[in-house]
């Protein structure tokens, strides 16, 4: 088996073969060659063609200094773009429109490709890829089609904070919190172990592709982890390297480019270990020199101002409400593992060890453990998870005159759904021949990030300002041909009830549903998914 944490920042992958103990792999070119560990994959790529898709890939990148302040050949960060609406120009290179889901198509390809050449046949295997909590069905479907492109037949998804809580080992504690802080995303999971009594095999985290074999014989399997808690916040490594970076640029009057935050990111790793750190700053072009430092509680002061800790707190009493909610309060989560490279920090550790006790937190592998923990899967575990996400359809609200969602599958749902939610739709207009329908996935309006490029940067600038209460929501079905539900013959009337929708998540987490006419009494749909991962 084979597990894959993209990341926004470095991107790690893992192997479990047969004779050979879980292990992150070293891959020529790609992972960096300066003895970390573990061998880190920098998620970035240089565009040499863009008609042909030739790319440098990761460490590759560093090596030839392609990664220059001012080449917009040179690309990082596109994680947090992909699925995203990028707003104003995209950059265009070779007459090619370099969108972040094509730079991360490419970086995966040269991974995918890199992995087979090194392991060879023993390569062709089931992937576990793992995706941010609070990821959209965009990033989960790119996801899964890259992977179909590829030529992966079998693939899975899985929660990062899930992932590393199965590294630490979920058979240890009852209730395990997970705070997974990395380049892109700040996410918390709570996870426990399901009790046999309780275990109905009906979940194998969300295998999105299997070959041919029949996903029911993975069904057959007994169910191990259940995730009952979940916040996220599009905050993460990146965010604070650029902090660092604008706060020299007001002190010593220079322009933020890929190089000054590319300095502050090297500060800030210093900074995990050592009280002060500084870096020398050189323009080419003006011969401008400076030492660009920062201590420890220069940096801590600089994330309390900017928001961060606050940020951390809304997170957590997120998860710990839906805990409570469950019957679970802060004193029954017996460990807390920290991963991510933000977690290095101290100010970060430092907090975490405020909320509990020190010796309840754990920071043993925080590079490493989500893509370990994915290799779990192999022990035939199966994971319990619920939607983060609600579900809505989209109609005419004449009140405001305008577009709007009606909720139609809650948030924190498991799925399979328990039952089928049920919708009762009529003709809106006389002779009516067909019914469109809109399907979308629902958030907080302060979920997400605003994503757009800034001097030939990809900048992700977070809504947690927005007012909470607002709802968003991103359509899954808009695209032309898959917005009619139904043919109606005969045509429909205004008045009367024409169709009943019975709408359910199942276990490949699908929407899916089934619409009967209640006028001639025939299924026109039957449990047809309306949005596929596959």
């Amino acid at each position: 088996m084979l597990a894959l944490d993209f990341g926004t920042s470095n991107t790690v992958v893992a192997y479990w073969g047969e004779n050979v103990d879980p292990c992150v792999l070293a891959l020529p070119e790609l992972s960096r060659t300066d003895g970390t560990n573990p061998p880190l994959i920098p998620t970035q790529i240089y565009v040499e063609d863009a008609r042909q898709g030739r790319v440098r890939v990761g460490q590759a990148v560093s090596d030839r200094g392609l990664d220059s302040k001012r080449d917009p050949r040179f690309f990082n960060l596109f994680k947090r773009g992909i699925g995203a609406e990028v707003q104003g120009f995209v950059p265009e290179l070779d007459g090619v429109a370099v969108t972040p889901e094509l730079a991360g198509q490419w970086f995966l390809q040269a991974v995918v490709a890199a992995t087979r050449s090194h392991l060879g046949d023993a390569a062709e295997t089931t992937w576990v890829m793992t995706a941010p909590v609070d990821s959209f069905e965009a990033y989960r479907q790119w996801l899964s089609r890259t992977g179909a492109s590829l030529g992966i037949d079998r693939l899975q998804l899985l929660d990062e904070p899930t992932a590393a809580a199965l590294d630490y080992g979920i058979e240890r504690s009852r209730h395990i919190l997970v705070v997974d802080f990395g380049g892109g995303t700040l996410d918390l999971s709570l996870v426990q172990p399901v009790p046999r009594t309780q275990r109905t095999g009906n979940a194998w985290g969300a295998i999105v592709r299997w070959g041919s074999k029949a996903l029911s014989e993975k069904r057959q399997q007994q169910a191990n982890v259940q995730a009952i808690a979940k916040a996220a916040q599009t905050l993460g490594g990146a965010d604070i390297d650029r902090w660092l970076a604008e706060q020299w640029s007001q002190q010593h009057g220079i322009e933020i480019n890929r190089l000054v935050v590319r300095l502050a990111e090297r500060v800030k790793i210093q900074l995990s270990e050592c009280e002060t750190a500084k870096e020398v700053y050189f323009d080419d072009e003006t011969f401008v020199s400076l030492e660009l430092s920062a201590s420890q509680d220069e940096f801590e002061t600089l994330m309390r101002d900017r928001g961060l800790f606050d940020r951390l707190e809304t997170a957590l009493q997120r998860t710990l409400v839906q805990a409570q909610q469950r019957g679970i309060d802060r004193e029954a989560i017996e460990a807390v593992v920290a991963v991510g490279g933000t977690c290095r920090v101290p100010a970060i550790r430092a907090w975490l060890e405020t909320q509990f006790d020190r010796d309840r937190v754990f920071t043993d592998r925080p590079l490493s453990s989500v893509a370990l923990g994915a290799l779990q899967l192999k022990r035939n575990l199966e994971v319990r998870d619920f939607l983060y996400h609600s579900y809505g359809v989209r109609y005419w609200n004449h009140q405001l005159n305008c577009h709007d969602w009606h909720p139609l599958i809650q948030a924190g749902l498991p799925y399979p759904l328990p039952q089928p939610v049920e919708l009762i739709l009529g003709a809106s207009a006389p002779n009516q021949e067909r019914v469109e329908l809109i399907v979308g996935e629902l958030g907080r309006a302060d979920e997400g990030a605003d994503v757009f490029f800034e001097n030939g940067q990809l900048v992700a600038r977070s809504r947690s300002g927005i007012n909470t209460e607002t709802q968003s929501a991103r359509a899954l079905n808009d695209s032309p041909g898959q917005q009619t539900l139904a043919t109606l013959d005969p045509v429909g009337q205004p008045g009367s009830d024409r169709l009943r929708l019975l709408f359910q998540v199942d276990s490949e987490r699908r929407l899916c549903v089934t619409v009967e006419d209640l006028l001639s009494g025939r299924i026109l749909l039957d449990d047809k998914p309306l949005v596929a991962l596959q």
